[in-house]
C-alpha cells in the first residue's frame, strides 16, 4: 500500500492522539477511516451536484409532474 506524507495542525493531531488513547486504534487506522468516510461523502455530494447540473435546475414539482407522481 502506498504511503503519503500528511501534515496536520497541532489541534487535529491532538484530537487524533486522544482518539488513539480512547479507542486503542492506531492513528493510521483512524486516519484511513476518516478518509474513507470523507471520500464517500464527497462522492455522494459531487454526484448530486452532477445530477442537478444535468437536469438544469429542474424543480421538484416539475420532476414529479414528469414522473407522473405529481399534479
Amino acid at each position: 500500500m502506498p504511503h503519503h506524507l500528511l501534515r496536520f495542525s497541532r489541534e487535529l493531531d491532538r484530537r487524533l492522539d486522544a482518539l488513539v488513547q480512547t479507542t486503542g486504534l492506531s492513528k493510521a487506522e483512524l486516519i484511513e477511516r476518516c478518509l474513507e468516510s470523507g471520500v464517500a461523502a464527497l462522492e455522494a455530494e459531487l454526484m448530486m451536484e452532477g445530477a442537478e447540473a444535468a437536469r438544469g435546475g429542474t424543480s421538484i414539482d416539475q420532476l414529479l409532474r414528469e414522473s407522473g407522481l405529481g399534479a
